[in-house]
């Protein structure tokens, strides 16, 4: 075998020079043959790291969560066939929650392509349905071109994930040098999104000064955008609720006097409440999807006016009843609360939006009576409930939640978020085996932050072998694992359905991940009760690495009929 010149320029060290230029610090990954010239570019740069995940659907939920958290693309790479396709669902659930990410494959050689070479596979088809832009670069003098177009994709509009798919022999081989000349040093920053025609928010303004009941609902859009502080200006001028998209959690603070939970196909008594008495809702950076909506069985008032970035979401769903703004939500939402502060106050709407926001203030109370009345403890294991609550307790403010998902997901209801962005899950794709890796990605987007990491035993599955990475990368992670030795939510929605007896397929034997963890490098205990769960994640918070606390949970109380998340109905 021939040893390649590492001396000349090759394309894959143009690919990392570009993204070092484009603000990359890691890329995670597993390596391959095809990669070898992009891996080795790497070695000995201390400008960037490679980050060896154990499979590659856990290097692209790293880099989703990289993505999530900053707002700058995070960076995967595998290499063909089966590499490629491991790293398909994690990519997936980036494109589903508008995370950006550059996800690169390298392929054979240029002459094998189509040839029946080892591990052939035509990448560019596979994640078309779930990237914003695939490509093939298939000369070394594109090789600029299209990592430069990929990292303006990935994080302008709505954010997302793109594929860059290498021929291996266009990154093995050399650069000219005309593609060298005039690479800056860093690129800027993403062109500001615009703000919503002036007419369009004077107008909107007006209403919603008239709106005796008007509700805000903001989904992810606004996470993205870091929109939160603007939303919450609106809110607090006008006295009006804010509810969130589950995929909008994090995007306030939960614990803010106007915030009401979020809504999604469960939600909760009390979002649900808000909605119900709505005269005017007010939705930004939200589609109104399938997942918000209870795949549109969620009623919703007759009037609704939607602010959204992408204009091909703007009544989507709804379309007989919506009006839309078309904008960044964070630019629309800062000038319609300049618009409102600054237009005619209706005195009689006013009162009535401060009446109802002391109903709402004491419906929320009598909510969290509600989980205080029906969250009992079984013998020998914890509630989730009370697990969510014992653990905020406890966690720091800046804490970084990331939740699996499944029943970790519908029980972080419970969660507060006290810091903008530190929550983030798997929504829109609903790819289990996130939490784990994602809390890798999370240490370099967030250094220094303290990590909680909720997780079911299913998914913990799905995502073992990363305990190792965790242990490897001294990651400061508690990885709290919500045992109840099955798929728990799909066990419980076949009981809800079917009964009792008819449950399939969602049982597992006892496994003791904390026995698990050790073995892979990572601390941890098995708690069975609230006081050991509390000694347990103050002794993984002190320790400064990754801990693992094995949690068994009563299986009995069940997500889908838990009384403070049925939907609200005037009579309860």
């Amino acid at each position: 075998m021939t040893q390649l010149d590492t001396a000349t320029t090759t394309g894959g060290a143009l690919v990392v020079r570009l993204l070092k230029a484009m603000g990359a610090r890691v890329v995670f990954g597993v390596p391959g043959g095809q990669t070898l010239a992009i891996t080795d570019a790497i070695l000995g740069d201390d400008r960037i790291r490679f980050v060896t995940a154990r499979h590659e659907g856990a290097a692209a939920c790293m880099a989703d969560a990289y993505g999530r958290l900053t707002g700058e693309p995070g960076v995967c790479l595998a290499t063909t066939g089966p590499g490629a396709t491991n790293m398909l669902t994690g990519v997936g659930g980036a494109f589903r929650d508008s995370s950006p990410v550059i996800a690169i494959t390298c392929n054979n050689r240029l002459p094998d392509l189509d040839r029946d070479d080892a591990q052939g596979a035509d990448h560019v088809s596979i994640f078309r349905p779930l990237v914003k832009w695939s490509k093939l670069v298939s000369t070394a003098g594109s090789i600029r071109q299209a990592v430069e177009e990929a990292y303006l994709r990935a994080r302008t509009g709505s954010p997302g994930p793109v594929l860059l798919d290498f021929a291996r022999d266009v990154i093995e081989g050399p650069v000219p040098q005309e593609v060298l000349d005039r690479i800056p040093e860093r690129y800027g920053p993403a062109p500001a999104a615009p703000s919503a025609a002036a007419e369009g928010v004077a107008d909107l303004a007006a209403r919603l000064l008239t709106a005796r009941r008007p509700t805000l609902w903001i989904g992810n859009g606004v996470k993205v955008g870091r929109a939160g502080e603007a939303a919450l200006a609106l809110a607090e001028t006008l006295d009006m609720p804010v509810v969130t998209t589950f995929n909008g959690i994090g995007a306030v603070p939960t614990g803010h006097e106007l915030v009401f939970g979020s809504l999604n196909r469960m939600g909760t008594g009390l979002s649900t409440r808000v909605l119900a008495d709505t005269d005017l809702l007010l939705v930004a950076g939200n589609s109104l999807n399938a997942v918000s909506t209870g795949r549109w069985s969620l009623p919703l008032p007759d009037r609704i006016v939607q602010i959204d970035v992408d204009p091909t979401m703007i009544g989507r769903y709804y379309a007989e009843r919506t009006t839309g703004l078309l904008g960044d939500a964070g630019a629309t939402l800062t000038a319609l609360a300049r618009a409102v502060a600054a237009g005619e106050p209706d005195a009689a709407a006013a009162r009535d939006r401060a009446a109802r926001l002391r109903d709402l203030s004491a419906a929320r109370a009598a909510w969290w009576e509600t989980i205080d009345r029906h969250d009992a403890e079984a013998r020998d294991s914890v509630s989730p409930a009370t697990l969510m609550r014992v653990v905020r307790g406890i966690a720091p403010d800046d804490t970084v939640a990331i939740v699996d998902a499944g029943n970790p997901g519908v029980w972080s209801y419970l969660w507060e978020v006290r810091s903008p962005g530190a929550y983030i899950k798997p929504v829109g794709f609903g790819n289990m085996g996130f939490a784990v890796p994602a809390a890798i990605g999370a240490q370099f987007a967030a250094p220094g932050a303290p990590i909680i990491v909720f997780v079911g035993d299913g998914s913990l599955g799905m995502s073992l072998g990363e305990l190792e990475t965790l242990a490897r990368e001294d990651t400061p992670a508690v990885v709290v694992v919500l045992n109840d030795s099955g798929y728990g939510n799909i066990r419980q929605e076949q009981i809800v359905h079917y009964g009792a007896d008819r449950t399939i397929g969602v049982d597992f034997g006892d496994v003791d991940f904390a026995t698990v963890a050790r073995g892979c490098g990572v601390d941890g205990e098995r708690v069975r009760d609230v006081e050991g769960l509390a000694a347990a994640v103050r002794k993984g918070l002190a320790t400064g690495g990754p801990y693992l606390v094995d949690v068994v949970i009563d299986p009995a109380v069940n997500a889908w009929t838990f009384p403070a998340f049925r939907p609200y109905t005037p009579e309860n």
